[in-house]
């Protein structure tokens, strides 16, 4: 074996848990194979599923295709694949190079395993919504090529039996997301330490974006940031504007630690806070509270959606700025990429919403409260576990608002 690269990775007892959890599923719907298409898009979240199979990723332009059979070795299929990807994992060891032809090496790594049902499962067929991905990831040429070299054959979308194992985290998961929440949470110190009156926003970011970096996150990862003083919404990307007294940084922030992405979400206010956002985040505190107390195995994330609507009304208070202020739940699953389930406000599909929690189960959990006039919005979010007694988060900061 070539000498490994100082990577984090996962043990092989954690590989021999996914693989076997997997199979059985597999072998219950009489699926032979499952490919999990190259697809490195939205900050690799396209191309989990491949990197949760074979420990092969990490890296924008780190395109990784795996064929995964009921039995027998398990195949990673890349670009430069053998220099990039057998020296920085255990896990798989037959590594095939594409020549970026993924579609090509996938039907013959195919034609070699004997397909006794004919049944090949591949995630992000499109059959099955993802979480954010409603018309599948698979590449038109690759399921082709699949397609017209077995016309005899069924493909089915494997991305629920994906689902239903990733839904639940291991130990070392949680560990590998409180770690990413940990950068997340230094990076927030570093944005809250740069911020400051007739500095432009981008350096702020700069700044932010150096911190995960320094304490370990992999890239590219998902952001979204806006500066002002009552933005409506964040932004894909920071701006040129200068920072001026009173105004407020939103942002979603994630570092990612071997793939596993925890989020947070937190406002940053440059020397002093509108009296409104001060009321606000009382409310947020009380919502965000109310929900995690609720988040125990078996309830599911559409009620989970309905007390964050109650508590809400409960926690507006009489009289002030935040008088009638309402509250929406927005949480998804966190883990190797975008996980889901996935409850946002009123376009939720039902089967998302339907998602019975369960034990270890890891999500974002990022509740806004809005004033009544709807000209004020705020949220605060962290990266919590379903236990028993309700969600644990895995930050540490404090639930305030943070003022530079």
């Amino acid at each position: 074996m070539a000498e490994m690269y100082p990577y984090p990775r996962f043990s092989l007892a954690e590989r021999d848990r996914r693989w076997k959890a997997i199979r059985e599923l597999m072998a219950r719907q009489g699926i032979d194979v499952i490919v999990a298409p190259n697809n490195s898009g939205n900050s690799t979240d396209f191309q989990a599923d491949s990197r949760y199979l074979t420990h092969c990723g990490g890296g924008g332009d780190a395109d990784v295709a795996a064929v995964f059979p009921l039995e027998g070795e398990v195949t990673a299929i890349a670009t430069s694949a053998k220099l990039r990807w057998l020296a920085v994992q255990e896990w798989t060891r037959d590594v095939r190079e594409a020549n970026r032809r993924y579609g090509k090496v996938i039907v013959e790594r195919l034609k070699e395993l004997e397909l006794v049902n004919r049944r090949i499962g591949i995630t992000g067929l499109g059959d099955v919504d993802g979480t954010r991905t409603p018309e599948g990831t698979i590449l038109y040429r690759v399921w082709k090529q699949v397609r017209e070299a077995f016309p005899d054959a069924e493909l089915v979308d494997a991305t629920p039996i994906l689902n239903q194992v990733r839904y639940v985290k291991s130990q070392e998961e949680i560990d590998a997301l409180s770690k990413s929440m940990a950068i997340i949470e230094l990076a927030y110190e570093a944005e809250a330490e740069a911020a400051r009156p007739g500095v432009r926003d981008w350096d702020v970011w700069a700044a932010t974006m150096y911190a995960l970096m320094r304490n370990g996150s992999e890239f590219p990862v998902h952001y979204n940031w806006v500066s002002g003083k009552n933005p409506p919404r964040t932004l894909t990307r920071p701006s040129l504007r200068i920072l001026e007294r009173g105004d407020i940084i939103m942002n979603d922030l994630e570092a990612s630690w071997i793939g596993y992405r925890a989020q947070g979400v937190q406002p940053v206010f440059v020397q002093e806070v509108d009296a409104v956002y001060r009321e606000l985040i009382n409310v947020q505190r009380e919502v965000f509270n109310r929900v995690c107390a609720g988040m125990k195995p078996g309830i599911t994330a559409g009620e989970l959606g309905k007390i964050t609507e109650r508590a809400g009304k409960e926690a507006a208070p009489k009289s002030g700025p935040a008088t009638g202020a309402s509250a929406a739940l927005t949480m998804h699953g966190r883990g190797a990429g975008d996980d889901g389930p996935i409850v946002i406000h009123s376009t939720s599909t039902p089967r998302q919403l339907d998602v019975e929690l369960l034990e270890n189960m890891v999500f974002i959990c990022k509740p806004s409260v809005t004033t009544a006039d709807r000209a004020y919005r705020l949220t605060w979010g962290d990266t919590v576990v379903v236990t028993g007694r309700g969600a644990r988060r895995l930050g540490k900061r404090a639930h305030e608002i943070v003022i530079a």
